[in-house]
C-alpha cells in the first residue's frame, strides 16, 4: 500500500540549490576574512542555518560572527536566486504523487521569501497540500522538528520523506519515518544508505519513473 503522505525536501531535492548555498556561505565567510574549503561547506548544506556556522567553523566563530554570517549569506543567496532552477522532473513528481492520492507536504527550513521563490519556480503552489518554513520550528535539521511539522500538516504519520542529504535522513529517522534518497544534492548513495535511506535514486525523475518499484507503490 502507498503511504498516505509524502514529505518532500525542497533545497537540493526539488530545486537545484546546494551549490548556490555553498557559494553564498563561502563568500560570506570570505568577507569576514575566514577562508573555509568549499567541500566542507557543501558537506553541511542541508543542516539548519542556526547550526551551520558552528558546525563548519567552530563555537568561537558562531559566538562572534554567527548572526552576521547568516545575514550576509541571506543577502548573497538572494543575489543567486535568479540562477536557481527546478530539478528535472520535480514538478512532474508532485503531479504523479497527487494522481496516486498521496498527501504531499514540502518540508522546507527555508525562510519564507526563498520558499515563495521556489514555489513559483516549480509552479507548485496549488499542487501541494501544505509546506513548512523556518518559522514553523524551533530545531532545524538534523533535529526532527521540521519533519514533525510536515507530518502534522499531512495529518498522518503513515509517510515517507524524499531528500538529498544525510541531514534529511537523520531528521526523518528521529521522527520515525523512512527516507528515499536522491543524489541531486551531491551526497553519495553510500552515504545516504549508511545514514539510513531505504532506497536511493539518481534523480527525482528516476524516482518518478520507478514509483511502482519504490516504497510509494
Amino acid at each position: 500500500m502507498s503511504p498516505q503522505a509524502v514529505v518532500l525536501d525542497v533545497d537540493g531535492t526539488l530545486v537545484d540549490t546546494n551549490y548556490h548555498h555553498t557559494l553564498a556561505w563561502l563568500r560570506a565567510f570570505w568577507e569576514h576574512e575566514l577562508v573555509l574549503p568549499a567541500w566542507r561547506l557543501h558537506r553541511h548544506v542541508g543542516m539548519g542555518g542556526d547550526k551551520y556556522v558552528e558546525a563548519v567553523a567552530g563555537e568561537e566563530v558562531e559566538r562572534r560572527l554567527g548572526d552576521a554570517l547568516r545575514d550576509r549569506w541571506e543577502e548573497l543567496f538572494d543575489e543567486l536566486l535568479p540562477e536557481i532552477q527546478p530539478l528535472e522532473g520535480a514538478r512532474e513528481l508532485i503531479i504523479e504523487l497527487k494522481e496516486r492520492s498521496c498527501v504531499v507536504v514540502l518540508a522546507s527550513s527555508a525562510i519564507e521569501k526563498h520558499l515563495d521563490a521556489f514555489l513559483e519556480k516549480l509552479s507548485a503552489r496549488t499542487l501541494v497540500d501544505a509546506w513548512t518554513t523556518k518559522d514553523d520550528v524551533e530545531g532545524s535539521k538534523p533535529d526532527p522538528d521540521l519533519v514533525e511539522a510536515a507530518l502534522a500538516r499531512a495529518g498522518t504519520r503513515d509517510a515517507v520523506l524524499v531528500g538529498d542529504t544525510t541531514w534529511d535522513v537523520e531528521a526523518a529517522r528521529k521522527a520515525g519515518i523512512d527516507t528515499i534518497g536522491v543524489l541531486t544534492g551531491g551526497v553519495s548513495e553510500a552515504e545516504l544508505r549508511k545514514a539510513g535511506a531505504v532506497a536511493v535514486y539518481e534523480s527525482v525523475d528516476e524516482l518518478r519513473d520507478g514509483l511502482d518499484n519504490s516504497l510509494l507503490r
